[in-house]
């Protein structure tokens, strides 16, 4: 797989994520954060088992130890942006937890005491001020949902940074698999045992929401994510994953009928134009760096 093949599948995942801001929206007053997550992925891991059993067996000690991280990172990123979305509208959630493509590269840079390319670095400043547009009101406050979305964003770069790392040792086809198992009987566990409050969907709208996170989201999204990141760079797919809140806006506006206004919309177009100059750095150089044996890459500049 190329890395041109790799963007472009991630950007399919990007875009089938944006669809998910709507499904949750429709659960987020009708069941509890863990009911949804545990049966999202739990449907998404069997699915997944049924299409690839003879890709995914046999399971070895290290896949199922960094399915588990990357499991629990999923539980973070999806119990938070369920909070969240309850007090804010989808497109909202969807931009705020964009801000991932701000700390990829901000923590590739600790991790690797590197500052990011210029390029990456004036990306980040565009989508940084197109994220202050989209999220920061006439008061400069943000509401306790904001926090719980951005508390998502966290999660979300961590397990982007994770991932690539994990990948480099294990399958990513059944990385991506079982770290759907994990994050369903985590959910699981702790909605039973915690709160008490795990229970079947109520209704077919439900369903039809949950159905859509599974099998768009989660079980093509989540396992494709790790195949894909294989073959190009943690903040190249954060950029790219930066598309999701459009899509987000995009389908919310279709389906919910919501409108972020003249300053949403700009603070949108401000975000595509980050993630277009961040993506457009030397494609060439990229390429260069994946190809490179792991040591090598830990030691240049990101």
């Amino acid at each position: 797989m190329t890395q041109k093949q790799a963007n472009l599948i991630l950007a399919t995942v990007s875009m089938g994520w944006g669809t998910s801001y709507i499904f949750m929206k429709i659960c987020a007053d009708s069941m509890s954060p863990m009911t949804m997550v545990a049966f999202r992925f739990g449907i998404a891991f069997f699915v997944m088992i049924a299409l690839f059993s003879k890709r995914i067996f046999p399971i070895d000690l290290k896949t199922l130890k960094y399915s588990m991280v990357t499991g629990l990172l999923l539980l973070g990123i999806f119990i938070s942006l369920s909070y969240g979305m309850k007090t804010t509208t989808a497109s909202t959630a969807g931009f705020l937890t964009s801000t991932t493509v701000i700390l990829v590269p901000i923590l590739q840079a600790l991790i690797y005491r590197k500052w990011p390319s210029t390029m990456i670095s004036v990306g980040v400043i565009i989508v940084a001020i197109g994220l202050a547009l989209l999220t920061i009101g006439d008061d400069f406050a943000l509401a306790t949902g904001s926090l719980y979305c951005l508390a998502a964003a966290v999660f979300y770069a961590l397990h982007i940074i994770v991932t690539n790392r994990f990948i480099k040792n294990v399958d990513p086809l059944k990385l991506g698999v079982y770290q759907l198992g994990f994050a369903a009987l985590f959910a699981a566990i702790i909605g039973i045992f915690v709160f008490g409050d795990l229970s079947l969907p109520h209704n077919g709208l439900d369903w039809f929401a949950i159905l859509g996170l599974a099998l768009i989201c989660s079980a093509y999204g989540f396992v494709m994510q790790p195949i894909a990141q294989k073959h190009t760079t943690p903040e190249v797919t954060g950029f790219i994953f930066a598309l999701e809140p459009i899509f987000a806006a995009i389908f919310a506006a279709i389906f919910l009928h919501e409108n972020i206004g003249l300053q949403g919309y700009a603070g949108a177009l401000l975000v595509l134009a980050g993630v277009i100059a961040a993506s457009l750095k030397s494609e060439k150089k990229e390429d260069e760096t994946i190809s490179q044996p792991v040591m090598k890459i830990k030691k240049q500049t990101i």
